[in-house]
């Protein structure tokens, strides 16, 4: 498989990825999610880990028209509500594994439907933060898992192998569909909570107050995970909770982040797709908390972009 990685999406993730990714000596070009204007300049970014150490990368930012032809590995970090457009951006053009670095749940259809082939879910277990002075602030939490969609363990492998960093890991999952239920209802509390509270994400693990609201989501979030047929237990769902939120004080949340910065959120495939999944087998009263905290994000949201 050639090395070369295309990081789709130039948002804080994807800027932290490409840094690590260029300290390997690995051949990356970020890509704008968000505009093909046809574009090409190289960036520094500067990116702070936990600890103070500091990391400096130049890297290549491209226009997705300059790239007829796409081939290594491609690596979605874009907002999720932008798949369906480019899904058929990439059709015909993508001769490599995808792999998809976003939050929530069916966010890889519109691929699926486009007819790919090597379709690849990532569970992130990272947070990663653009400061007021335009660098990156960077924590990992753990290991994030890597599954598939669409694709064989081979290929799914060496996807691993090409993605992976001494401090952004990566690790290959048999049962990647646990993994992104659990932290699509971890998102969907995150997101929501975080957002509504205007906080950071470690307010779970100070704020009793704030993990009782938690619990009442993941309740009702798990009860339609298990009429779905995934296996997931209330507590282990609380327990990564609060293993993201001890690790992430001080770390803001995406959507608040793209609130203040006027942009669109994903809060359309975190809290309102597990009430779509509700409606679609007639429970949707068992899922109303979620739903009033997701309809509360979007007002703020429309709001703010006013």
């Amino acid at each position: 498989m050639p090395h070369k990685l295309y990081i789709i999406g130039s948002g804080a993730i994807g800027k932290a990825l490409a840094v690590f990714l260029t300290h390997q000596q690995r051949e990356v070009v970020l890509i704008r999610g968000s505009s093909d204007d046809g574009t090409h300049y190289q960036e520094k970014i500067e990116l702070t880990l936990s600890d103070h150490t500091n990391l400096v990368a130049e890297v290549e930012v491209d226009s997705l028209r300059n790239h007829p032809v796409l081939e290594g590995v491609v690596i979605l970090t874009n907002k999720s509500f932008g798949n369906q457009k480019l899904a058929s951006a990439l059709k015909g053009r993508l001769h490599a594994p995808l792999v998809i670095l976003q939050n929530g749940l069916g966010v890889e259809q519109p691929f699926i439907d486009n007819g790919f082939q090597d379709v690849y879910r990532c569970v992130l277990f990272a947070t990663s933060q653009i400061t007021d002075n335009g660098k990156l602030r960077f924590k990992p939490v753990a290991v994030s898992p890597v599954g598939i969609i669409k694709g064989d363990e081979r290929t799914l492998n060496a996807v691993v192998n090409s993605i992976t960093t001494p401090v952004f890991q990566f690790r290959a999952e048999q049962d990647i569909q646990l993994f992104i239920w659990k932290k699509a209802i971890a998102n969907s509390v995150f997101n929501s909570i975080c957002t509504l509270l205007e906080v950071d994400n470690g307010i779970f693990h100070r704020n009793e107050e704030a993990m009782r609201l938690a619990k009442r989501i993941v309740k009702e979030c798990v009860a339609i995970a298990q009429q779905s047929g995934v296996q997931l237990q209330e507590q282990d769902v609380v327990d990564s909770i609060l293993l993201i939120s001890n690790s992430s004080d001080g770390q803001l949340i995406s959507t608040l982040q793209d609130i203040r910065s006027k942009r669109e959120t994903e809060i359309d495939m975190l809290n309102f797709e597990f009430v779509r999944i509700a409606q679609k087998s007639g429970r949707a009263d068992q899922i109303t908390e979620t739903n009033l905290l997701g309809e509360l994000v979007k007002i703020k949201s429309d709001l703010n972009r006013r």
